[in-house]
């Protein structure tokens, strides 16, 4: 470890730094289950948000000045953050700031990610920071953010990007840059059909993570630029990088240096964009050495702690077992003579007798009835599954009723089911 890399100098820089994080979108691909919910508040891994993973990463990383950028019906998630991240202390000027959409700057509500970082922009003056850290909301992943900082100082950046290697055939999914001998970005194309490969590594392509580290009044500057231009989408991934790179010193920090992880094994991140995406990620948390380690006391995963009972199994007769294999169940559920596996259930879930789910993914407040049999499907929270119903066993007639992806995981939320919990009207 170089001296620019000390955990001293590291410290200073995270002191230095406030991050903001843009929690603000919708996440359409995730179809009805961010119906009433931004996707950054969608739940995940049994008891978690989303948005806990970049919030933790700040913590755990000694950032402990924090933006959240919000739009979208963000009720469940300002709720959350006010409920589970309230623990930073303001008198040594820790936080987590909640920036809705409030037109200070213009009349228009966010029109792109920089433009929601415009028109914050006298907030952020105000934090007085030597550097921003600007995060998307909706990713899981571990990163240390302070050994992202000290890359940034150490090459005299103007802007950071994080990044990683993707396959090929996923690069119009990503911004993807091309860096020279010392990691300066050369090139940045977002979302290319035909994007130019890493020398030396046919079929790979390095792409951008949406992670950016600013000096704040290189940001401040460009931001104001940006906004005055009448041609820009105000984006940072379209408009702010492809007009930086060439003219500033812009570099992509390679994701494996700074990721938090297992000795060894690939660095992880996922963006669970999709059904499918979603499914798949809460799935591998079932295996019996995830990608993603939960259980590292030394990078924990920070989120509102609800006070309830421990998970219960009840019955044990031969037809009629409460048993769960190779699944994760959190506090409150009570699987009463029904049998789980391979699956994934959030608090407060209820499985009566002779139920039977498989490959599933249940969020909160779920209640599951008699003789119910449920395959690879996602329920979403607050749910009755009535008595005898079978999900995911008949995907043609699953696709009268819900959602079913191309990989064959079906979505059920309680608007497919009939039953009207949000009553708005």
């Amino acid at each position: 470890m170089n001296s620019s890399s000390t955990p001293r100098f590291i410290s200073l820089l995270t002191k230095n730094t406030v991050a903001l994080i843009l929690a603000g979108g919708r996440g359409s691909r995730l179809k009805a289950l961010t119906d009433w919910r931004a996707k950054p508040g969608v739940p995940f891994g049994g008891k978690f948000r989303i948005i806990d993973f970049p919030l933790s990463n700040c913590v755990n990383s000694g950032i402990r000045r924090i933006g959240v950028i919000t739009q979208y019906k963000a009720h469940s998630l300002l709720q959350h953050l006010q409920r589970g991240w309230s623990f930073l202390r303001g008198e040594f000027n820790e936080f987590v700031e909640l920036l809705p959409a409030q037109q200070r700057i213009q009349e228009s509500w966010y029109k792109g990610t920089a433009d929601a970082v415009f028109q914050n922009l006298d907030i952020l003056r105000g934090y007085k920071s030597e550097y921003v850290l600007i995060l998307a909301g909706d990713h899981i992943y571990k990163q240390d953010y302070g050994e992202m900082l000290a890359f940034h100082s150490a090459h005299a950046a103007d802007m950071s990007v994080a990044c990683m290697e993707v396959p090929v055939e996923e690069a119009s999914a990503f911004g993807v840059m091309t860096v020279d001998e010392h990691q300066r970005v050369v090139k940045f194309t977002e979302k290319p059909d035909v994007p130019d490969e890493i020398p030396g590594k046919p079929g790979r392509v390095m792409a951008s993570m949406g992670i950016y580290v600013f000096n704040s009044a290189f940001l401040y500057e460009q931001l104001i630029r940006d906004a005055d231009d009448p041609h820009s989408t105000h984006d940072f991934g379209k408009d702010i990088i492809p007009y930086l790179v060439g003219r500033y010193r812009v570099f992509a920090h390679p994701f494996e240096d700074s990721c938090v992880g297992r000795p060894g094994s690939e660095p992880y991140w996922r963006d669970v964009g999709t059904i499918d995406a979603y499914w798949e990620a809460n799935m591998e948390m079932t295996k019996i050495t995830p990608f993603l380690n939960l259980y590292d006391e030394e990078w924990p995963i920070w989120t509102y702690q609800e006070q309830l009972p421990p998970a219960k199994f009840v019955f044990d007769d031969e037809t009629r077992r409460g048993m769960a294999v190779d699944s994760l169940i959190s506090g409150g559920c009570i699987i009463s003579g029904a049998s789980v596996s391979r699956s994934l259930l959030f608090s407060n879930v209820r499985i009566h007798s002779y139920a039977q789910v498989d490959d599933s993914v249940i969020l909160p407040n779920v209640d599951i009835g008699r003789h119910v049999t449920l395959k690879k499907v996602v329920v979403d929270k607050g749910c009755s599954i009535p008595d005898g119903m079978s999900i995911g066993v008949d995907p043609v007639e699953d696709a009268k009723r819900f959602h079913v992806t191309e990989r064959g995981v079906t979505l059920v939320t309680p608007d497919m089911l009939g039953q009207e919990i949000h009553h708005v009207r």
